[in-house]
């Protein structure tokens, strides 16, 4: 069955017009989804994410105009086609200044109707594109915008800016995943060479035989399949920046010829004999501990100390806490956005679980758990929309059950004096390692909140501190 090329939402209160609105958007290829009123409106609005809406000016409850108000509030984006009969031309011409996208005047004919859909379908996607690329114009160079409000990410959007003016050579390491491109970028778009290309090459992408030509380019004839002349990525890149990434994986060969290539500002293609001039600003990356490497012999140490004439470290996702809510949200947004949902956030069981994840692949690894959770959530992104797995709890051991006499008792009551003493002394001592937050110590302990309160109450165990820091006293 062939995809619908859009949902449009039909708003009217006659149901002849609705009918027949929708015999003949689905007819053109197109989901009809129908509203009698303005509130039923509003609620397919914020579940179904039509592509369109057609709007009746005139509505008993809410009129049309407080309707498109209301939708607009809800997504910004959507095209609001008012329907409006010939004396209320006026009230179309008000939607049209408080954002509707255009108005059709009853009666109206079918080719024109569809005409202002597929306008508006075309419009919609071409403001959206517009937007995204005037954010990442605007983000350009701003790391906190981009990577998060913490300290550390201040730090280093500091060494970017002390950087940029020069010409220095940057090495920046960190796992894989911590945004190392974007540090890359904000140096090349912060530097006087910002007009110019920048130019990003996968180190660990490129087949060994290959990577003389991808750098330096090649001649025609230079190899077999060379059958016309290649410039290389520091010829593309010549006047900007040139970015190698995971560059530890850089064969040895051409290591040597990077280093002179950088000393002597020109590269030789394959196959070739003269000397090319270049210009290029170069930044490297690595996940490695590349002067560990280099140390070992498994990297050229020359080049190691061109490369690092200036260094920019990345900390792991992991010990940036105070940026995995704020990328959450941005993340969030962005879903939103891609997918046509309206999620609103997270719930305090998904917020606490982002932070105590270990995310061993940083950024990327929360930007696809986000993702998958909006395309999962209706309102709100709960734990386990996340998909993340939960780290085992310490092991608890009991040296002994103290406080249970063994003689005189029948083992019945024996096993219930020592689980009433077991459950009492986890309860005890999850509680303080929780610092008295007890719904997370219901959720280590896998019962639900109410379960903990009656346990509390039951043994006598008062936790000072409230619903949530606190301390357990038994």
């Amino acid at each position: 069955m062939t995809a619908p090329a859009g949902r449009i939402l039909l708003v009217d209160d006659e149901e002849g017009i609705r009918e027949v609105l929708s015999r003949l958007v689905r007819k053109e290829g197109f989901e009809p989804l129908a509203a009698p009123d303005g509130e039923t409106a509003l609620g397919l609005v914020r579940r179904e994410s039509p592509d369109v809406v057609l709007l009746d000016i005139r509505m008993p409850g809410l009129d049309g105009m407080e309707v498109l108000r209301r939708v607009k509030e809800i997504d910004r984006d959507l095209p609001v086609i008012m329907i409006t009969s010939y004396g209320l031309v006026k009230g179309a011409v008000e939607a049209l200044r408080a954002g509707a996208y255009d108005y059709l005047m009853k009666p109206f004919e079918n080719a024109e109707v569809i005409r202002s859909i597929r306008r508006a379908m075309t419009d919609r996607g071409l403001r959206r594109t517009i937007r995204v690329l005037s954010e990442r114009v605007r983000d350009a160079g701003s790391l906190p915008d981009l990577m998060g409000p913490s300290e550390v990410i201040a730090r280093i959007s500091a060494d970017v800016a002390r950087v940029a003016a020069s010409d220095f050579a940057v090495l920046v390491t960190g796992e894989t995943g911590t945004g190392k491109e974007l540090v890359a970028q904000a140096i090349h778009q912060a530097s006087p060479r910002a007009s110019a290309p920048f130019v990003a090459v996968d180190c660990g992408a490129i087949p060994e035989t290959l990577f003389e030509s991808e750098l330096f380019g090649h001649e025609k004839g230079a190899f077999t399949g060379a059958e016309r002349k290649k410039p290389g990525k520091f010829e593309t890149a010549s006047g900007g920046t040139l970015f190698l990434d995971e560059i530890s994986n850089m064969p040895p060969g051409c290591q040597a010829k990077l280093l002179r290539a950088l000393q002597d500002k020109n590269v030789v293609r394959v196959g070739g004999t003269k000397p090319v001039s270049v210009d290029v600003r170069l930044v490297a990356a690595t996940n490695a501990d590349l002067e560990t490497t280099a140390a070992a012999g498994a990297f050229r140490r020359d080049l190691f100390f061109r490369l690092n004439e200036f260094a920019i470290t990345i900390p792991p996702l992991r010990g940036r806490k105070q940026d995995i809510v704020f990328l959450a949200k941005r993340f969030l947004d962005i879903a939103n956005d891609e997918l046509r949902k309206t999620v609103k956030g997270f719930s305090e069981a998904a917020v606490e679980r982002l932070l105590t994840h270990d995310w061993p692949g940083n950024v990327r690894e929360l930007r696809s758990a986000i993702r998958r959770a909006v395309l999962l959530a209706d309102a709100v992104i709960d734990e386990a929309h996340l998909g993340l797995a939960i780290p085992p709890a310490p092991p608890i051991d009991f040296p002994g059950i103290p406080g249970v006499p063994i003689d005189g008792v029948g083992l019945k009551d024996l096993v219930r004096r020592a689980t009433i003493a077991v459950e009492r002394t986890v309860l005890v001592r999850v509680l303080k390692e929780t610092g008295g937050n007890k719904a997370k110590a219901a959720r280590r302990l896998q019962i639900d909140y109410k379960t903990i309160h009656t346990k509390l109450k039951e043994y006598g165990i008062a936790v000072q501190g409230g619903e949530g820091d606190g301390q357990a006293q038994g």
